[in-house]
């Protein structure tokens, strides 16, 4: 596992439990309100890179003080050795909450079918017809967005999506067409949206306006 941070202990990325978070390098969004950039590349940096075994090291240590372990990112479904590395953590006898943006539903489904999940939190970026533009990428498969929602909505793991409230990028009636995606009978939360850590630079200051950004559809490096 490529991995660029660790967390031994939070009280607040899984709910309802005392966690470990990790956080894998890489994501194919460049979402401009993203505040963990260093994350984005496929490749970290040395200074930023953990070692699994370290990792596991310490999980190991407390696993009888922790509730579970919280996978984020960057995104894990990128990373081929996710399967192997969250049997290790069942091994451990660690509920494991994945932090998804839903772009893989192959992988989210072999994970759901293995039996890896206990938690799933998926995040909702933006309207469909601003996915796109909204998380920096050319080509976005909205349909595999679609798909992940519509399976995690089924598989009977806790789940919630998640929607940063960004406002300088979406309106008002944006959230509100947002809201309508949710499936019928899931969780939705809105998150505060971190200006001063913006992966674009436009961002960096809560009085953006919104006129001033809204028609960027490049915000990545």
């Amino acid at each position: 596992m490529k991995l660029a941070g660790f967390v031994p202990l939070s009280l607040c990325d899984y709910p309802g439990r005392v966690a470990a978070v990790v956080f894998t390098q890489g994501c194919n969004f460049r979402c401009p309100w993203c505040h963990n950039g260093h994350l984005l590349p496929l490749t970290a940096e040395p200074s930023n890179s953990v070692s699994e075994e370290h990792v596991m090291s310490v999980l190991a240590e407390r696993c009888d003080r922790l509730g579970g372990v919280v996978v984020s990112g960057g995104e894990p479904t990128l990373q081929p050795a996710l399967p192997r590395f969250l049997r290790r953590l069942k091994a451990l006898r660690l509920d494991v909450k994945l932090d998804t943006n839903g772009t893989h539903p192959a992988v989210l489904r072999q994970l759901l079918d293995d039996r890896l999940l206990d938690y799933v939190a998926m995040d909702v970026k933006a309207p469909w017809d601003r996915y796109a533009a909204l998380t920096g990428t050319v080509c976005c498969d909205v349909a595999a967005v679609q798909a992940s929602m519509a399976m995690i909505a089924a598989s009977g793991v806790p789940h919630a999506f998640r929607t940063t409230r960004v406002d300088p990028l979406l309106s008002e009636q944006e959230y509100g067409d947002i809201r309508t995606q949710i499936p019928q009978g899931s969780t939705h939360t809105w998150q505060a949206f971190r200006p001063a850590y913006s992966h674009d630079p436009a961002l960096r200051t809560s009085k953006t306006p919104r006129a001033a950004v809204k028609n960027r559809t490049k915000w990545w490096t």
